[in-house]
């Protein structure tokens, strides 16, 4: 019998075991949604941490590039859990792909990868960036079939949207965890904005300042992009249009292939190979009268991001690299170190300055 009783004890210990890591997990959901601006702050304040501090790669480039990156993949996991809740709302937008979270998993990681394989030679450093930069094109092109042939999206991962206090109040009566402390620092400033009436008991919203009211109304104003279905915004490609796309797609792979082919860092050959593919893709594309003004401004990105072939292969190594380790000796020592620190890692990486 008390064999019986003991046996019965363990089972029910490892039952309750086994039931924390959701039970956790589901109190770290509650927690995230109901305090999403203070989570946000906090998560920019940590990665412009990573970004400024000086030494950040010389000293200690695996474990610093490894935080960057944990930081990075914990605000995916954050987002996650608020288009999760999201979700809940009605009409709430359809569930993102995974390939969009999967390219950007392999963006925010491929740095670290590139780091710790070139620990291994320089072989194995070249295999891990082709293979990574594989991957990225494929989910790429999985994303350019899913949307019928519509052109990408930088970045993939639609911005975070505020979450209304009604989705957070029903999620905490689904979990049944309410913590009193955040949800009355979070009530008393709707209390002060609202002015309930004593008759009927309905609150009314307090009038914007008079001073600013354009701002007030601009706030309010639909844009046709606002009001358009989310197909609508991006034209499917054809033709010369998807050649360009699947170009630009493909371009990484192919620098990195001629790259790891070059013994030489002062080449030209992969660098000119690289930026012509990419202007290719630019000239190829139809510029047209139904090109919508998300398609303008992402070509307008990626305009931008062609100013990143200054930092890349025989052009950094012949020609910027010199003009920089100069200007570095010439600045202060406190932001010529943080400069150094850059320098080392341009100097010595494919992947910082990959702009896709």
């Amino acid at each position: 019998m008390g064999e019986r009783l003991e046996s019965a004890a363990r089972k029910a210990t490892i039952q309750d075991i086994l039931r924390l890591p959701p039970k956790w997990l589901s109190l770290y959901s509650s927690f995230i949604t109901k305090n999403q601006s203070s989570v946000t702050s906090i998560e920019s304040a940590l990665r412009s941490l990573t970004y400024i501090i000086p030494g950040r790669f010389r000293d200690a480039e695996l474990a610093s590039e490894s935080l960057h990156s944990s930081i990075q993949l914990l605000s995916l996991y954050h987002d996650t859990l608020l288009l999760r809740a999201m979700s809940k709302l009605p009409g709430a937008p359809a569930q993102q792909s995974p390939h969009n979270r999967y390219t950007n998993v392999v963006q925010y990681t491929e740095l670290l990868w590139e780091m710790m394989a070139k620990r291994k030679g320089e072989k194995v450093r070249w295999r891990i960036a082709i293979i990574l930069e594989i991957v990225k094109a494929v989910c790429r092109l999985l994303l350019m079939r899913i949307t019928n042939s519509r052109p990408l999206v930088s970045p993939p991962l639609p911005e975070r949207e505020v979450i209304p206090e009604e989705a957070v109040e029903e999620e905490e009566e689904d979990d049944g965890f309410r913590d009193e402390g955040f949800h009355e620092e979070r009530e008393r400033p709707v209390k002060e904005q609202e002015y309930k009436m004593k008759r009927t008991g309905m609150s009314l919203p307090v009038l914007p300042n008079p001073s600013d009211i354009s701002t007030y109304l601009l706030s309010k104003v639909l844009t046709a992009d606002d009001i358009k279905a989310a197909p609508s915004l991006l034209n499917s490609t054809r033709g010369s249009a998807r050649l360009a796309e699947i170009l630009y797609i493909l371009q990484p792979v192919i620098y990195a292939v001629a790259l790891s082919r070059s013994k030489d860092k002062r080449n030209w050959q992969p660098w000119l190979l690289g930026l012509s593919i990419e202007y290719a893709a630019r000239q190829l594309r139809k510029d047209g009268l139904r090109t919508t003004s998300l398609e303008r401004e992402q070509w307008a990105k990626r305009g931008w991001a062609m100013g990143w072939w200054a930092m890349r292969g025989a052009f950094y190594e012949n020609v910027t690299k010199g003009f920089l380790h100069k200007t570095s000796d010439r600045l202060p020592s406190l932001i010529s170190g943080v400069l150094d620190d850059y320098l080392y890692l341009w100097d010595g990486y494919y992947f910082s300055t990959s702009s896709n």
